[in-house]
């Protein structure tokens, strides 16, 4: 198997022992990315709405080093902290997708995050 790290300045570095994102033939497996600003590393602070925003942000840099839009992206994973945020995170997360072309995904309410955020989003995108 031949795996291509993803890496692009335009997204945070990783926190851990882990890359942004993994080419696998025509696959990007997107780790999870959280409300950080890839310019300085620090948490966007504001409501929920902006951090999935930032979120929504650094999942399309990566995807745009990958050479790939929103529009590849066949499953997305959503971790929050609190269910009842779920309407103003959906509305952040849905603007980046064309309804027709929305991919499968799964909404998890989690007790923590990384740096204790409210939103994490991962996605799996296929050229």
């Amino acid at each position: 198997m031949e795996k291509k790290i993803i890496h692009t300045k335009n997204a945070p570095a990783p926190i851990g022992p882990y890359n942004q994102a993994i080419l696998i033939k025509d696959t990007l497996y997107v780790s999870g990315q959280i409300a950080l600003d890839p310019t300085n590393m620090n948490l966007v602070q504001g409501n929920i709405q902006q951090e999935t925003t930032q979120v929504m942000e650094n999942l399309k840099a990566i995807l745009t080093e990958a050479g790939m839009t929103f529009e590849n992206v066949v499953k997305s994973t959503i971790f929050i902290k609190d269910m009842h945020q779920f309407a103003e995170i959906n509305a952040a997360y849905g603007a980046y997708f064309t309804p027709a072309l929305a991919p499968a995904r799964e909404t998890v309410e989690v007790s923590r995050l990384p740096k204790f955020v409210n939103v994490e989003i991962s996605v799996i995108a296929v050229k």
